[in-house]
């Protein structure tokens, strides 16, 4: 009776020993937005939804980063939640320089613009925030920037620290307009700065009209002439101009503004130095001009 019972007992021993383990697994959170806004008024625009990744294929933060890219593109499984992202948008490519993720999608992200093509960057953002490596996001289609953003390069940290609701703030910064002879003065000014607004970028916009309680001074920027898209980067800001919008403008008038953004951009404690770009190429041509 011993021996039978030993018998019935061996299989169950040996099939306990040769169990394998679960493979390791690790929770992280995906950015989705609420399928139906009327119940989200005055709340977060986002909320998150969980997946778990293996350890053993995420082992390196490109490998991380890529595979919780394509989960978030996939879409969220809760029926109340929708993605920030265009429908059919697909990952192309993901590199890590340094601690910077570049995310190169297909073209149907260059549908986006305003409101849409922010939280479709800061989805993005805030998922790959989870990793510690990444602190900034560059995100492109097709290889190409958007003309549409303010700055092409976003600092993960200013994403998760964006308040919920509009909060002015202000910066003081010396702008450069001109007078009746055509000459450029400084000007003292503080700027509000709004929510989503960059010290730089408010800079670039307080150029595009005159001074207020200054009669006589004028816009340096000539008809025509409009900033595509300004950032900072560490200590360096860059201006990236439209060769389309350029043509037909006199050297002069160019040159002009452009001594007058690097002087107005400089006057910030944050700019060390302006660099101008032409459809997302650097010009080095294009300043540095002398005070």
């Amino acid at each position: 009776m011993k021996k039978r019972l030993c018998l019935l007992l061996l299989p169950l021993l040996l099939l306990s020993g040769c169990r394998r383990e679960e493979p390791a697994r690790t929770a992280y959170q995906l950015y989705f937005q609420e399928a139906d806004l009327t119940y989200s008024a005055g709340e977060a625009p986002f909320r998150t939804e969980t997946v778990y990744l293996y350890d053993s294929e995420t082992d390196t933060s490109r490998r991380l980063a890529e595979a919780l890219l394509n989960e978030l593109l996939k879409g969220p499984a809760d029926e109340t939640l929708k993605s920030a992202l265009p429908a059919g948008t697909t990952l192309l490519s993901l590199e890590i320089d340094g601690d910077r993720a570049l995310v190169d999608l297909s073209p149907s992200y260059e549908s986006l613009s305003g409101v849409a093509l922010t939280l479709a960057d800061s989805a993005i953002a805030l998922t790959l925030a989870q990793i510690p490596e990444i602190s900034s996001v560059q995100i492109t289609a097709r290889g190409r920037e958007l003309a549409y953003r303010e700055r092409q390069v976003l600092n993960i940290r200013e994403v998760l620290l964006t308040p919920e609701e509009d909060v002015v703030t202000t910066v003081d910064a010396r702008l450069r307009f001109l007078n009746q002879d055509g000459a450029l003065i400084p000007v003292e000014q503080t700027l509000d700065l709004y929510e989503g607004d960059t010290q730089v970028s408010a800079v670039a916009r307080a150029l595009e009209s005159r001074p207020e309680d200054r009669d006589g001074l004028l816009s340096p920027l000539p008809e025509g002439f409009q900033v595509k898209s300004v950032w900072l980067e560490e200590a360096t800001c860059y201006v990236n101009l439209s060769s389309a919008l350029l043509e037909g403008l006199e050297d002069g008038a160019v040159r002009t503004a452009l001594r007058a953004l690097e002087s107005s951009l400089r006057s910030l404690d944050a700019v060390e130095e302006v660099r101008f770009l032409v459809d997302g190429e650097f010009r080095r041509d294009l300043g540095p001009f002398e005070e």
